[in-house]
């Protein structure tokens, strides 16, 4: 049953040192507040998991928290890698960062595979493909009525799963508009999940095809306005391209990254959130 209560709480109460944490979004609604909150509250030794991770996984990774990721492709979209989980797989710092690649397929099926509390996904996918030769834990089974050779991982289920939405009703009812890449399936499959919103409204105004998460699927929410940014919100506000291009140059040098995750992250606040995309609002 969803509670409503400040982002420091939901983290507080939600997020323990050493969980498996997804923070998902695809293109938009990524939960850069949340991760920020996670990222003051000095939480360590995560696993991360996440399709796509972006530039707040780097900044995450890049702040010690992160003992390992389980993802299919890391990058700074439109942009180029994401140098501080380079930094941390190559040199070890801040930290060792161990790595389990999968496909964006393999990812998808995974969460799925987990929000119907499976052990594993099995679907047709890796055939030629090298990354079975450094990921243990791609396997292949037999179909036991065709004969045909299929691939399996384990499923995903995180202890907690983060999500940032458009609204939440009084109720606890979660609308997710626009792309919807994995979240529901995150949420689903997690023991706990806190969903970040735009805004708190009376009903929710669905339409047909909506992605509704019931309030009872739900641990915590928390009204961010702003909470996805850089990334955008359908109907709420742009990307803002500039601060990907601008991350960077801040990730590649140690300290300038230090200093801008303290500036930033560190001595900030959820509120902050709100004032960055003041001039990104879209008519909604």
């Amino acid at each position: 049953m969803a509670s409503f209560m400040s982002l420091r709480d939901a983290v507080a109460e939600n997020l323990m040192d050493g969980d498996a944490v997804a923070f998902e979004g695809f293109t938009h609604l990524i939960p850069h507040a949340a991760a920020h909150e996670a990222i003051r509250q000095n939480r360590k030794d995560l696993t991360l998991i996440r399709m796509t991770p972006d530039i707040v996984y780097d900044q995450m990774v890049g702040m010690g928290m992160v003992n390992k990721m389980i993802f299919s492709y890391a990058g700074n979209p439109g942009v180029g890698l994401l140098r501080r989980v380079r930094d941390a797989v190559e040199n070890n710092w801040p930290q060792p960062l161990e790595i389990e690649e999968h496909s964006h397929a393999a990812m998808a099926n995974a969460y799925e595979a987990g929000a119907a509390g499976l052990p594993c996904a099995v679907f047709r996918g890796y055939r030629g493909a090298g990354l079975a030769e450094v990921n243990p834990n791609i396997k292949s089974i037999t179909c036991p009525f065709t004969g045909e050779k299929l691939a399996a991982i384990p499923s995903v289920r995180p202890d907690v799963t983060f999500i940032h939405a458009q609204r939440a009703d009084k109720k606890g009812n979660v609308l997710i508009e626009g792309i919807i890449g994995i979240q529901k399936e995150a949420v689903l499959a997690a023991k706990r999940s806190v969903v970040t919103v735009e805004e708190i409204v009376d009903e929710l105004d669905e339409h047909p095809n909506t992605c509704i998460l019931p309030h009872w699927t739900v641990s915590a929410i928390s009204v961010v306005p702003g909470g996805a940014h850089p990334s955008y919100t359908h109907g709420y506000y742009d990307r803002d391209n500039a601060r990907y291009i601008e991350w960077d140059k801040i990730a590649a040098d140690r300290d300038t990254f230090l200093t801008w995750m303290k500036e930033n992250v560190i001595d900030a606040d959820p509120e902050a959130f709100a004032d960055r995309v003041k001039d990104l609002r879209t008519a909604a």
